[in-house]
């Protein structure tokens, strides 16, 4: 054969190879949107009109005493991005596009994609006990130390108290630090009893990102996801977002004028697995579309498995509150169905920012908004992503209220203190007989904030469950209070995404 030939006959090769593995790209995309009700072709969407949305979003903004946001929308194959207000009520420095906020909580949505993706690379066992993995695992509760699975980390059943807070410093072992710091942390409930949501299992997951990698969880994160994705707006650290324009955190109740925080990021770096991430709203929804996308990239690299997508979209466990991040619960996302539409999504809070996600993979539909803080931040996601879904997905977003006639329901066995590491719940009931919910701190965290108080209005009551909608004042939005007891009879209280024991 001559070298010519030779090359020739190499190059047909090599087009025939890259033929094959596109269509086996597309086959394995047609195979988990299938499997997720992804219709073959999407249905064409309308066109997105910018100065609509744009003043639609200053709008809320101005209404809501909102200082800062951006927003951006998948629709129709494309993000959409639009920014309105100041980034700091100091300086007024105009919020654009390319401004970098704190997502919060959203973060554990990536760190679960790492997780479940180390699992499906057979790197570690998600049923398995988690000290198989990592060894030095432990909590106040030796029986559940050695029987917690990361899929129960993953899905918020662990019964690991959810807000353990611990400033380790600022080195490469914070997480290391933050686990040995942990073993003293009790349980809400019974691992795999009830969801209860917990951002200090997610630490735990982000240090198993770091031991199966051997190298920090920030790394892994550029390394199997940002990178990867080409997300270059998405960062951990303080160094990082000093490059780009970032938001600053105001704190207001509704109705009030925001104030800045006293600082910039009051979290540690020892909480970047539940809630570290900087990101812009683009970014955010460019992460959301690997999942609208069976895990390719626009490009058509494939940045996540197909089993992997599938798994995190899998209803893995019911919710007992029904309607604040959804009603069940898979693998790192809230799951939700709206008009027999699935979609999945996340929120997150920080000292002054609140990040909101959700995603409909059937409508090829996204919408992220990312807000500096104030009080009512949650009103104008709600009005924007009900608005926007409607138009592009074509769906009802369901509200959450009482029903104009208060449901009859006994009052008197809900009364009590409800009680979980560092917060204290009181459920009392008025003179009018309806309940009143007090929450304040508690042991180490006691006198840290004034109690807060929800009046509760009945919205259901069946044998399994009693649902009350609480709120402050008619400025708040009303909130799900779930009563329900565990198989064990032990009574609960489900507020806040969190289970909290009765105890008296």
């Amino acid at each position: 054969m001559t070298e010519d030939l030779s090359r020739a006959v190499s190059r047909v090769v090599d087009q025939e190879v890259a033929k094959l593995l596109e269509r086996t790209e597309r086959d394995v995309a047609r195979t988990v949107n299938r499997a997720l009700g992804v219709p073959e072709s999407m249905p064409e969407t309308p066109a997105f009109d910018a100065a609509r949305w744009q003043a639609r979003l200053d709008e809320l903004l101005t209404a809501h005493r909102i200082h800062g946001a951006t927003l951006a929308v998948l629709a129709g194959g494309e993000i959409h991005e639009l920014a309105s207000g100041i980034l700091h009520s100091e300086t007024g420095v105009a919020v654009t596009t390319d401004s970098v906020f704190q997502i919060g909580s959203v973060s554990k949505g990536y760190t679960a994609a790492m997780v479940v993706l180390l699992a499906e690379a057979g790197k570690l066992d998600l049923d398995a006990p988690v000290v198989d993995v990592l060894p030095e695992f432990a909590v106040a509760d030796a029986e559940a130390s050695r029987s917690i699975t990361p899929r129960q980390l993953l899905n918020h059943t662990s019964g690991i108290e959810g807000d353990y807070v611990n400033d380790t410093g600022r080195g490469d072992d914070c997480l290391a630090r933050y686990i040995e710091g942990a073993r003293n942390v009790g349980l809400t409930n019974p691992p795999g009893a009830t969801v209860s949501y917990s951002s200090t299992a997610y630490n735990v997951l982000g240090r198993i990102v770091e031991v199966v990698t051997g190298g920090t969880w920030d790394a892994a994160l550029k390394e199997l996801l940002t990178g990867p994705l080409g997300l270059e707006h998405t960062m951990t650290l303080p160094e990082e977002v000093l490059r780009f324009r970032a938001a600053m955190g105001h704190m207001a109740d509704p109705g009030e004028e925001p104030v800045p925080t006293p600082l910039w990021n009051m979290l540690p770096r020892s909480a970047g697995p539940y809630g570290g991430i900087c990101a812009t709203a683009a970014d955010v929804a460019r992460f959301a579309r690997l999942f609208v996308d069976g895990g390719l990239a626009p490009d058509g690299t494939r940045v996540l498995p197909a089993a992997v997508v599938e798994a995190m979209l899998n209803r893995e466990v019911e919710m007992p509150d029904q309607w604040f991040l959804g009603a069940h619960w898979g693998l790192g996302w809230g799951l939700f169905e709206w008009d027999g539409v699935r979609g999945f999504g996340h929120d997150g809070s920080t000292f002054g920012q609140l990040a909101y996600l959700r995603a409909m993979p059937e409508k090829g539909v996204a919408v992220v908004l990312l807000t500096n803080g104030g009080g009512a931040a949650p009103k104008v996601f709600e009005a924007l992503c009900r608005e926007l879904s409607a138009e592009f997905a074509g769906v009802t977003m369901p509200g959450f209220e009482p029903p104009a006639e208060p449901v009859a329901v006994e009052v008197g066995e809900f009364v009590g203190r409800y009680k979980r590491e560092g917060f204290l719940m009181t459920i009392g009931e008025a003179e009018s007989g309806a309940l009143t919910l007090t929450y304040e701190g508690a042991d180490g965290l006691a006198g840290t904030f004034d109690p807060l108080v929800w009046e509760l209005t009945a919205v259901s009551h069946t044998p399994a469950k009693t649902v009350f909608a609480g709120r402050r004042n008619e400025k708040d939005a009303w909130i799900p209070v779930v009563f329900y007891a565990l198989a064990d009879g032990s009574r609960y209280v489900h507020f806040g995404v969190r289970a909290t024991a009765k105890a008296a």
